[in-house]
């Protein structure tokens, strides 16, 4: 059969019962790669090679971090003397901890007593996203608390004018929609990547970095991430850095040795908790080309997603006295209501 009007050549090349192309090599790789669905967590022992000793730790390492947290975020809630703009920050950041250990934990979890140590393209998505989100949330909120303490310590007289509870909310609530916000044009363009395998993720939960190397594409993207990580981090660095310096600058002016305890232990617990947050995250997104050993990389993962937030509330709660005589008023009041109704 013949078109009028085409020659053989171009009979062949544009209509689809023409002669096939001929395959090249660009050709026969593409059509070889698959498209990755899902990812599979390498590094997780089998259930029968021991990762019930894993399991039970780490399931009560997450227990103790939502219980203890949200004890922190209900104690302000109900107790006046509680009803100030520090403890209101605290509040937020362990109602934000309690999400961003949800991000991760309960994945490592099921990795270690389940068969099919898997996560599907979306849900790996989600969990960056949210793990991050949360994440950059918990710094800008510190970052906010470190400007607080600041005014309060630098400025007492005009202390209530300025941080006032609608400030307050809409400083917590700017840091949260902040936060969110960031991450969404990072996730959208990895959502446009090819994935053609391998599969693997060589870490403990889905991250930026493990992700992208799994990427057919210029890697190159990896160390534009870094550059972002870094800015984000160091701003909110320097900001809280200078703020406490400032402070601790305008304490050692005080005249009064009981004023200088108070106003120290006060910043304490907020200093520690910075620490413990951006000296792990720094570790974790402030390497650039360098790399770590696989089992020091994951260390330090489990550093920051686990054992910091762990220390949160062990911190806020042990450290300061209206704390922790709030949380006994919680539970000897829960006794309470328990024995009444018994």
């Amino acid at each position: 059969m013949r078109v009028e009007g085409l020659s053989d050549n171009s009979e062949a090349s544009s209509l689809p019962w023409g002669e096939p192309t001929r395959e090249t090599p660009e050709n026969t790789d593409l059509e070889n790669q698959t498209v990755v669905s899902e990812f599979y967590f390498s590094d997780f022992p089998q259930f029968e090679n021991g990762s019930l000793f894993y399991f039970i730790p780490l399931l009560l390492i997450y227990m103790f971090i939502v219980v203890g947290n949200f004890m922190i975020f209900y104690a302000v809630q109900l107790d006046t003397h509680l009803h100030d703009p520090m403890y209101y920050f605290i509040s937020i950041f362990s109602f934000l901890e309690i999400w961003d250990t949800t991000a991760t934990i309960p994945k490592m979890l099921s990795n270690l007593i389940s068969e099919q140590k898997t996560i599907s393209f979306l849900g790996c998505l989600l969990q960056i996203y949210f793990f991050h989100s949360l994440g950059v949330s918990e710094g800008l909120i510190l970052t906010v608390m470190a400007i607080d303490r600041y005014v309060a310590i630098c400025n007492p007289l005009r202390y209530a004018i300025i941080m006032t509870p609608r400030l307050c909310i809409q400083l917590s609530t700017g840091s949260c929609i902040c936060g969110f916000l960031m991450l969404l044009p990072d996730i959208v363009w990895i959502s446009t990547l090819p994935f053609c395998g391998p599969n693997q993720i060589n870490q403990l939960f889905c991250d930026f970095e493990p992700v992208l190397r799994l990427a057919c594409t210029d890697m190159s993207m990896i160390l534009v991430e870094d550059v972002i990580h870094a800015i984000s981090i160091l701003a909110s660095v320097s900001t809280i850095t200078l703020s406490y310096l400032r402070i601790i600058i305008v304490i050692l002016r005080i005249p009064s040795g009981q004023s200088h305890q108070k106003a120290f232990s006060t910043c304490a617990a907020h200093v520690t908790i910075f620490l413990l947050f951006f000296g792990s995250e720094a570790l974790m997104y402030l390497r650039f080309s360098v790399t770590f050993p696989p089992q020091l990389d994951k260390a330090i993962a489990f550093m920051f997603a686990v054992l910091a937030p762990l220390f949160n509330p062990i911190i806020y709660s042990l450290r300061n006295k209206d704390m922790k005589d709030a949380i006994k008023k919680i539970l000897c009041s829960q006794k309470m209501f328990n024995v009444s109704e018994s």
